[in-house]
């Protein structure tokens, strides 16, 4: 036998194969900041091409990336990612990301691996195997505080590791975007939207899809169909908690998600002030014939802390209070006050600036009230309303 013929009979993984599998190893490691999986799971390497550099100095890396669509807005993060990951591999010199577009095939491909199936989409959480809880926050009427409630309440849950999702069904008066710093829309793949991600939270409102300054003018049964959509057409993935941000009042909206997702529950913002707390009631007592649970009731803006300590009670007192107890007397179940959220101006401010305070004022008094109520409603049971229990006939 020649001298080298065992060796010689091995396939060669040295050199550019054996580089070229430690980049993929460290491809996967790269997430798409969309959809939050790993880019190599969902087919978007089209190929890592190496190319073997001047003696001693590293070899030369292409990586083929296909997007999902031809302007992903996050192209840029996917190419700053990609190269930072493959830099890391011992023996990579140079790195350049060659993107292209998925085929529609691949696209078609796609969404049956993040929707399990090709069957028309469903609303995932209304499905009785889903273990996301899906909060509803309403209010008897506007200006008490409910869109800033729920942005801070997300983010505070976001930011104890929860996966979180927003529907801003405030179809008229939609301010979420804005108090969330999202400006941009969902991304589409063929039929399906990437909801854009603020803070930790996926994110979809109709007002990523009008111009600015532009009035939604719709009735009843295009209400109803943009809210269908946002929950099932926009692939949101595991979840542990869903909250909607619900127009103020008892009117389309709200029975529309009653509709759409028997196992959601209620959370009713409210203000101190008897003239809000009265109707704040209507607006929680719908769950009676919606039969709908009503987790309790959160009073903002209860009042103004001064230099000297003490508190001035612009609004009033004792609304959040009568609410729960009206709301427990009417629908026979015990209805808490989760939690009094003071009027603070940093509020006001951090959602403007697009971080809620939770975030830009972890310290302040009312980031503090915001946190201890969403860690109660993230120690909730999902309702068993839509819920298979798993009985059978004797």
């Amino acid at each position: 036998m020649p001298d080298g013929s065992a060796a010689d009979a091995r396939p060669d993984t040295d050199g550019p194969d054996l580089l070229a599998a430690a980049v993929r190893a460290a491809l996967a490691t790269v997430l798409d900041p969309e959809i939050r999986r790993p880019i190599t799971e969902l087919g978007m390497i089209r190929s890592v091409d190496v190319t073997d550099g001047a003696a001693g100095t590293g070899a030369h890396v292409v990586v083929g990336l296909d997007l999902t669509t031809p302007g992903c807005p996050l192209k840029d993060t996917l190419d700053r990612d990609v190269t930072a990951a493959v830099r890391t591999v011992d023996g990579v010199a140079s790195v350049a990301v060659s993107m292209g577009v998925m085929s529609a095939e691949q696209r078609q491909a796609l969404r049956v691996l993040l929707r399990g199936t090709d069957a028309e989409p469903v609303i995932p959480f209304a499905q009785p195997g889903s273990l996301t809880k899906v909060f509803a926050i309403a209010s008897g009427k506007g200006g008490v505080g409910k869109s800033s409630v729920t942005a801070n309440l997300a983010v505070s849950m976001a930011a104890d590791g929860l996966r979180v999702g927003v529907v801003d069904a405030d179809i008229y008066g939609f301010s979420i975007p804005r108090m969330l710093g999202v400006d941009r829309p969902p991304t589409k793949v063929d039929d399906m939207l990437l909801p854009p991600i603020a803070h930790g939270v996926k994110v979809v409102s109709i007002g990523m899809f009008v111009p600015a300054g532009q009035p939604v003018v719709w009735r009843g049964p295009m209400l109803h169909r943009a809210l269908q959509q946002f929950l099932a057409d926009v692939f949101w993935g595991d979840l542990d908690v869903l909250l909607l941000d619900l127009p103020p009042g008892t009117g389309d909206i709200a029975i529309s998600v009653a509709q759409l997702l028997p196992g959601s529950q209620i959370v009713v913002v409210t203000t101190p002030q008897v003239a809000a707390a009265e109707v704040a009631e209507r607006a929680g007592s719908v769950a009676v014939q919606t039969r709908q649970h009503v987790v309790g009731v959160v009073e903002n803006m209860a009042w103004l802390d001064q230099p000297d300590g003490s508190r001035l009670e612009l609004f009033g007192s004792g609304g959040g209070q009568r609410v729960a107890q009206n709301l427990s007397t009417l629908t026979g179940t015990s209805v808490p006050v989760l939690g009094q959220v003071p009027l603070d101006v940093r509020v006001r401010e951090a959602g403007d600036g697009g971080t809620p305070v939770v975030l830009s004022d972890p310290g302040s008094t009312g980031a503090l009230a915001m946190r201890a109520i969403a860690r109660q409603l993230a120690s909730q049971q999902r309702g068993l309303a839509g819920r298979a229990l798993g009985l059978s006939p004797v």
